[in-house]
């Protein structure tokens, strides 16, 4: 559960700054925070899933 909370809040701040780096507002900012952040949730969930598999 850790790992899907990481991965989220780690996808939120790239894609904040990667909006930040476009110019964008700041609601560009949220939707691109948003975004990453949901994707990178579900590769942690789909990562912790597997390590789950293999050690259990």
């Amino acid at each position: 559960m850790g790992l899907v909370w990481g991965m989220a809040i780690a996808g939120a701040i790239l894609g904040a700054l990667t909006a930040r780096r476009r110019k964008g507002s700041g609601a560009d900012i949220a939707q691109y925070a948003a975004g990453y952040g949901i994707a990178f949730a579900l590769l942690g969930l789909v990562a912790s899933l597997i390590l789950v598999r293999m050690v259990g």
